[in-house]
C-alpha cells in the first residue's frame, strides 16, 4: 500500500508541475505582450488567474471561499495570508479578483517559465539582503501608487517545521498599508499544507477553504501602531485556523 501511495505521490507531483507549464506555454504571446507595459499588468493578471484556476482544478483541488466582506475594486488593500505551501499563490489568484502583485522570494524565479514572469511582474526580495529587503519598499510603494493592491504572507516564508500552525510575522506588510493609509485583508487558507505540503510524498486532492475576514483599517494610523496592528492581523488568522481544525 505505502508503494502506491509512493508511486501516486510521484506522478501527481510531477502532473502539477506539467499543468503549471502548460497554460503558460498556451498563452505564451499574450502573456509576453502584457508584461510590455506596467500600464498592462491588469491583462496580466486576468490571464494569471485563468493559469491558477486551470492548476487547481487539473490538480483535483476545489476551494471554498467565505467572505466576510468584499474589496472594493477602485481601492488597493494589503492582503495578507498564512503561508504554508506552493499552492498559496494559486489560491490567492483564484479567490482575490483585484488586481494585485505578490512580494515573493527571488528563488522562484528559477523555475522554468513560470520565473520567466514571475520576475517580471512581483516584487522579488532576498531575504538574505537587507537593501533587497529596503528596496521591497520602493517597489511596493509605485505599484500601491499606481491603483494596485500587494499581497505580503507576513510569515517571511513556510515554515521548515510543518508542525508550526502558524509562524511570528514580519512587519514589512503592516509598514506599508499605514504609510498608505490602506486597509489590511487577513485571509485564512485552512487546508494548503494538508493538500499540497512541501514534503514531496505528501498531500492529496481536495477541498480547500478560504476565508477573507473582515478589514483592518489603518486610516489613522501611524508606525507607533505598527506592532498593535501586526498581532491584531496574526491573532485573527490564527483564531481562524483553531477554528478550521474542529
Amino acid at each position: 500500500m505505502k508503494i502506491v501511495k509512493i508511486i501516486f505521490w510521484t506522478l501527481w507531483r510531477i502532473w502539477f508541475y506539467i499543468v503549471m507549464g502548460i497554460p503558460i506555454i498556451v498563452m505564451f504571446p499574450f502573456l509576453f505582450v502584457s508584461i510590455l507595459k506596467e500600464k498592462w499588468y491588469p491583462y496580466f493578471f486576468v490571464m494569471a488567474r485563468i493559469w491558477a484556476k486551470v492548476i487547481l482544478f487539473c490538480t483535483g483541488f476545489y476551494y471554498k471561499i467565505e467572505r466576510e466582506q468584499l474589496l472594493d475594486p477602485k481601492k488597493s488593500y494589503m492582503l495578507v495570508a498564512n503561508h504554508t505551501s506552493m499552492t498559496d499563490i494559486m489560491l490567492m489568484l483564484a479567490v482575490i479578483r483585484n488586481p494585485f502583485v505578490f512580494v515573493g522570494k527571488k528563488e522562484l524565479s528559477k523555475i522554468p517559465l513560470f520565473g520567466f514572469f514571475y520576475k517580471r511582474t512581483c516584487i522579488l526580495v532576498d531575504r538574505g539582503s537587507s537593501k533587497s529587503r529596503m528596496e521591497v519598499f520602493d517597489r511596493a510603494q509605485k505599484r500601491l501608487n499606481q491603483g494596485l493592491s500587494v499581497c505580503i504572507f507576513p510569515e517571511g516564508g513556510v515554515p521548515d517545521d510543518e508542525s508550526v500552525l502558524l509562524d511570528e510575522f514580519k512587519d514589512g506588510a503592516f509598514r506599508l498599508a499605514i504609510e498608505h493609509q490602506i486597509p489590511i485583508v487577513p485571509i485564512t487558507f485552512a487546508d494548503n499544507k494538508e493538500r499540497f505540503s512541501y514534503t514531496f510524498f505528501s498531500g492529496s486532492p481536495g477541498i480547500m477553504r478560504v476565508k477573507t475576514h473582515y478589514f483592518i483599517p489603518t486610516l489613522g494610523s501611524t508606525l507607533d501602531h505598527k506592532k498593535e496592528i501586526r498581532e491584531e492581523v496574526r491573532t485573527v488568522i490564527y483564531n481562524q485556523l483553531l477554528e478550521f481544525k474542529k
